[in-house]
C-alpha cells in the first residue's frame, strides 16, 4: 500500500460522470467515475468501483464531486493577440457600409495592423490577457494563436513573443506564423515581393522557437495558390507543418492545396469542393469550422458538412477570435453556433472542440480522457454534455485543469 508520504497520484476526483470521448462515436460515458493524475498525465480513468482499495491514501488531493468532466477544450484557430478593436466598423457595417467603404476610410485589417504595430509587447500582452482569461474560464486548456497583424519582421516577432508569454497562464499555447495574412501598405502592388520577405523571415523566427506551424490566407483578396505554395515549400524545408485559411469566400482549391502539403487543417471551408474534401480525407487534413465569422458576416453558404461526414474528414470547431469578423471569446459559444448554423450535433461539436481540434494542431496527447493523456480536463456544473451547446452564455465550468494544475 502506498503511504501518504509518497502518494501514487497528485490528485483524484471521485463521483463525477466522465465524457471521455475515447471511442469513435458517442460520449463514451463513465458514471460514478474516478479520474486520477500524476506529473501532468492521467493515470486512472474508470469507474470508482475499479479503484484500488483505500483511495484516500493513494492521492495527495481527493475530491468528491458530481457533475460532468470532459477533456479540456482546444481552441485550434485564434488571432488572440492584437491591439485595439473594430467595434465602430461593426456598427457602420450594420448601417449599410460595405467592406470596401470601410477599407477606403482607413478601416479593415490594416487598421488593426496600425494599432498592433504601435503597441509594444507589454501593451499587446495587457490587451490579450482578458481574452485569454475568457477562453480559459469557459474551459479552454490549449489555444492556437496566429500572428498576422504585424506584417513586418519586428511586429510579427512581437506578436509571436506575446503569444508565447500567454503560456504563463498555465495553458498550452501553439503559435502559428501568418505573415501571409494581408498585403501591408509598404508592399502595395508587389505581393510576390512581400511573399519573398515572408519566406525570408520564417527561418529567423523559427530558430528563436516562435513558430509551431505556418498559415496563409489563400483567397482572391489574400494570396494566390501559387504564392501560398511557395510559402509552404519554405515551411516544408524547415519541417514545419502547415494549415490554411481555405475557401472562405470562393473555391480556389484551398482544401486540396492544404492536403497536398499534408496540412494539419483547412479552415473556414465554406466553398470547399467535393474534390478537395476527398483530398483532405486521403491526407488526414482536418476541416476547421469557424461559425463565429459565419455568424458575424451573416454568411449563407454552408461548408460541405455532409461530404465531410461521408468521406470521414474530422471536423473541428474554433472561435477564430479576431477583432474584425469574429470577436468571439468563448469556445463553448462557438460550439453552440456550430450546432445552430451548421446543424452539428452537440456530440460532434464537443468532439470538434476537443479530440478533432487537438488533431488540427498535430497534438495527439489530449482531447480525450484516457490513461497516458495530458491531464487537461474541465469539471462542469451540468446534468448532461449536451448542455454545453444548449446554454447561450453563462458560467458552466466549475474548475479547469491544464497539465494537472487548476487554472480556474
Amino acid at each position: 500500500m502506498t503511504s501518504n508520504a509518497h502518494p501514487a497520484w497528485d490528485g483524484l476526483i471521485l463521483g463525477a460522470s466522465l465524457a471521455t470521448l475515447d471511442a469513435p462515436q458517442g460520449y463514451a460515458e463513465i458514471h460514478d467515475a474516478a479520474l486520477a493524475w500524476k506529473d501532468g498525465v492521467l493515470t486512472f480513468v474508470g469507474a470508482r468501483a475499479d479503484l484500488p482499495v483505500a483511495p484516500q491514501r493513494l492521492a495527495r488531493e481527493v475530491v468528491e464531486t458530481g457533475g460532468w468532466i470532459t477533456p479540456g477544450l482546444v481552441d485550434c484557430h485564434t488571432h488572440l493577440v492584437f491591439a485595439g478593436d473594430r467595434a465602430r466598423e461593426f456598427e457602420v457595417r450594420l448601417q449599410g457600409a460595405s467592406y470596401e467603404d470601410i477599407a477606403r476610410a482607413g478601416g479593415g485589417i490594416l487598421s488593426t495592423v496600425r494599432a498592433t504595430r504601435a503597441a509594444d509587447e507589454g501593451e499587446l500582452l495587457r490587451q490579450a490577457l482578458p481574452r485569454a482569461h475568457s477562453l480559459i474560464a469557459d474551459g479552454v486548456t490549449t489555444v492556437e494563436i496566429k500572428s498576422g497583424y504585424g506584417l513586418d519582421f519586428d511586429n510579427e516577432r512581437k506578436m509571436l513573443r506575446v503569444a508565447r508569454r500567454l503560456g504563463q497562464l498555465g495553458i498550452s499555447v501553439q503559435t502559428t506564423y501568418l505573415a501571409a495574412h494581408a498585403l501591408p501598405p509598404e508592399y502595395a502592388g508587389r505581393p510576390d515581393d512581400y511573399i519573398d520577405a515572408v519566406i525570408e523571415w520564417l527561418p529567423r523566427l523559427h530558430v528563436e522557437g516562435l513558430v509551431d506551424a505556418v498559415d496563409a490566407f489563400c483567397e482572391g483578396i489574400g494570396f494566390t495558390p501559387g504564392q501560398t505554395r511557395r510559402l509552404f515549400e519554405a515551411a516544408r524545408a524547415l519541417d514545419l507543418p502547415v494549415k490554411l485559411h481555405a475557401d472562405q469566400l470562393s473555391d480556389l482549391g484551398g482544401g486540396a492545396l492544404a492536403a497536398a502539403y499534408d496540412g494539419l487543417s483547412a479552415d473556414h471551408v465554406e466553398h470547399t469542393s467535393v474534390e478537395s474534401v476527398k483530398a483532405m480525407a486521403e491526407r488526414g487534413t482536418v476541416a476547421v469550422l469557424l461559425p463565429g465569422a459565419f455568424h458575424v458576416l451573416r454568411e449563407t453558404r454552408l461548408p460541405p458538412l455532409d461530404a465531410f461526414r461521408e468521406h470521414g474528414v474530422p471536423m473541428a470547431v474554433a472561435t477564430d477570435c479576431n477583432p474584425g469578423t469574429s470577436p468571439l471569446q468563448s469556445l463553448r459559444y462557438a460550439m453552440q453556433l456550430a450546432c445552430t448554423h451548421f446543424r452539428l450535433t452537440p456530440e460532434e461539436a464537443l468532439r470538434g472542440a476537443t479530440v478533432n481540434a487537438a488533431r488540427a494542431l498535430g497534438l495527439h496527447d489530449r482531447g480525450v480522457l484516457r490513461v497516458g493523456a495530458r491531464a487537461d480536463f474541465v469539471q462542469w456544473n451540468i446534468h448532461h454534455p449536451s448542455e454545453l451547446c444548449y446554454w447561450l452564455g453563462g458560467r458552466l465550468a466549475h474548475s479547469v485543469h491544464a497539465g494537472g494544475h487548476r487554472v480556474t
